[in-house]
Order: structure tokens, then C-alpha cells, then sequence
């Protein structure tokens, strides 16, 4: 048991489900189908050429979420406090050094970007790493330390949700995506579902 991964610090993996989608009509946004599949699958995919270690944070459903045969984590408070809720979930699940998160609604992430975050990270040896689009941040798209997650328990016991002020207290670099803006795409209404499977079509 006692081998070294070539002295990769180990990585683990989280899906952020656990979101209400109210502009879906409070429908599971994990479980809503994008071209015949849930869109869980999809970042499940991607984290899959990461890590072995892939947790899905789930609020609802949790049964059908467990058929994906992965282990699934609820937020600890019970108010859908949000992404930083879900982040903190799998710091205090897993024993990973770095964790990976993801949203369930961007369909068009793969395992490259994922490892860019993890490489950029481990290069500048920052305790975060965040996507950049070229004109945003995507405070959801994060490789981080696990070891931030007693700043993290602070930050929420305090009332805080904000996900980039709570960036901001750590070390974080930036990882830029201006040249694949697009993968950044996600759901938030059926009708952005509909347009985004028409304009994928051709691809």
C-alpha cells in the first residue's frame, strides 16, 4: 500500500449536485438528460481521467445518484448553503491531498482541462487554482488543497457563501482558458439545455 503515486499528491474528485436549480423548477440538474445521458455522467467522465477517487455531492436523490456506483456526500448544514457547502462536504470525506471540483451542469468539460487546473496548481504550488475564461473566473472549476478546509468550516460558520471572497483569503492562481471559452457552457434552464444540444449537433 505504502507506494508513491510518482510523487503526485493524491487527487480526488467532486461533483457539486447538490444545487436547488431554481430556475429548472427545482428539477435535480444532475439528473436532467443532455443527448439522451444525466449530466452528472459528463463531469463523472472527465474526473474519471483525473482520479479513481470521484465523489458526487447530492442533496436529493440520493439513491439515484448511488447508482453511479460512486460515493455520494451531503452537505453538512441543511440550508443549500451553496458550492463552498459541497467543497467542504469532500474536504472532510476524503483523505486526498488536492481535491478537484466540478459543476454537475457543464457538459463540455474533459479530463484536459482538469489536469491543466491540477498541473498549474501544483506548479506555482498555490492552495488554489481557479478556471479563467478571459473575461471571468469560474469559482466552481477549482483544483484546491484539502488542508484549506478548516478555514473553509470558519468561513461558513460565520454566515459567508461567497465563493471567490473565500478564494481570496488563499493562494490562488489563475488558469487561463481564453482560448476555450466554451467549455465553461453550463445549464441553468431548459431552454439554455435545448440551445446548447442544437449548437452541438455539428461537433
Amino acid at each position: 500500500m505504502g507506494q508513491h503515486m510518482d510523487n503526485q499528491k493524491v487527487v480526488a474528485g467532486v461533483i457539486l449536485a447538490g444545487g436547488l436549480a431554481r430556475r429548472m423548477g427545482n428539477q435535480d440538474k444532475g439528473l436532467v438528460l443532455y443527448k439522451g445521458r444525466p449530466l452528472v455522467s459528463y463531469p463523472i467522465n472527465a474526473l474519471s481521467g483525473v482520479t479513481e477517487l470521484i465523489l458526487i455531492n447530492a442533496n436529493r436523490n440520493l439513491a439515484v445518484y448511488k447508482a453511479f456506483g460512486l460515493p455520494v456526500i451531503v452537505d453538512k448544514s441543511t440550508d443549500f448553503a451553496g458550492p463552498l457547502a459541497g467543497i467542504l462536504s469532500a474536504m472532510l470525506y476524503t483523505t486526498a491531498e488536492i481535491l478537484v471540483v466540478v459543476p454537475c451542469d457543464s457538459p463540455l468539460i474533459k479530463a484536459e482541462h482538469l489536469h491543466k487546473l491540477l498541473k498549474m496548481r501544483a506548479k506555482t504550488n498555490a492552495d488554489v487554482a481557479v478556471a479563467f475564461d478571459g473575461e471571468r473566473l469560474h469559482p466552481v472549476f477549482l483544483a484546491i488543497k484539502t488542508s484549506l478546509r478548516s478555514s473553509l468550516q470558519n468561513y461558513l460558520d460565520n454566515g459567508q457563501r461567497k465563493v471567490e471572497k473565500w478564494l481570496k483569503q488563499h493562494r490562488v492562481v489563475t488558469v487561463d482558458f481564453s482560448d476555450q471559452p466554451q467549455v465553461f457552457r453550463n445549464i441553468n434552464t431548459l431552454t439554455e439545455l435545448d440551445a446548447l444540444e442544437a449548437s452541438t449537433q455539428s461537433q
